[in-house]
């Protein structure tokens, strides 16, 4: 089991940043790679970002390429998403998640574990 805590949302003008961290426990060892994915009101959860545990390999959905950034502390067994440059259409519920077993990183269903989610709210 792996238990993941995210922290960071809130609200923030147009322009803004924001740090998201995810804080991930239990069997963190079988870590294939981590994510987030978001979900805005009346919209399907979408792929945001992902980052590889082998080799630090990451991945972007386009529309936050340039603005948004994913990394990892290996010591606090956490991943951070820093969003710069945030747009009010990146309003959204954000989620953390988990695989322990191969898969692709923009797939939802190869993430075994999942956040509780935090909100992300961007005023034009």
């Amino acid at each position: 089991q792996v238990q993941l805590v995210e922290s960071g949302g809130g609200l923030v003008q147009a322009g803004g940043s924001l740090r998201l961290s995810c804080a991930a426990s239990g069997r963190t060892f079988s870590t294939y790679f981590m994510g987030w994915f978001r979900q805005a009101p009346g919209k399907e959860r979408e792929f945001v970002a992902a980052i590889m545990w082998s080799d630090d390999s990451t991945y972007y959905i386009d529309s936050v390429k340039g603005r948004f950034t994913i990394s990892r502390d290996n010591a606090k067994n956490t991943v951070i998403l820093q969003m710069n440059s945030l747009k009010p259409e990146d309003t959204a519920v954000y989620y953390c998640a988990t695989a322990v077993a191969s898969g692709h990183p923009r797939i939802e269903g190869d993430y075994d574990y999942w956040g509780q989610g935090t909100q992300v709210t961007v005023s034009s």
